[in-house]
């Protein structure tokens, strides 16, 4: 365990907000869950591309799902926190000179 405490206590890194959903294997165990359900429906695939499609198209939707924001798994504000702040003012726009 004393070689890998820096592994094991990675998640200190993140915000507390974070913590829980760093620890959670919930949205592994869904993915996986979706996975199965889905191959089940389709019973025998014809080749191995198949079942890569398959699963592929299950994480883009995943994905898709999380990115909006009623579904996303991390919000936008504890996100931010991960981020130092930034300078958002606008800067001047360049203009053609009479050069």
């Amino acid at each position: 365990m004393d070689t890998a405490k820096t592994e094991v206590l990675a998640f200190a890194g993140f915000p507390r907000a974070h913590w829980s959903k760093i620890w959670s294997t919930n949205p592994l165990e869904r993915l996986n869950k979706e996975i199965k359900r889905r191959a089940r429906v389709v019973g025998i695939f014809p080749n191995e591309a198949s079942v890569i499609r398959l699963v592929g198209m299950i994480l883009a939707d995943t994905n898709d799902e999380w990115i909006t924001d009623e579904r996303r798994y991390l919000s936008e504000g504890s996100m931010a926190l991960l981020l130092p702040a930034r300078d958002n003012e606008p800067i001047a726009a360049i203009t053609g000179g009479d050069a």
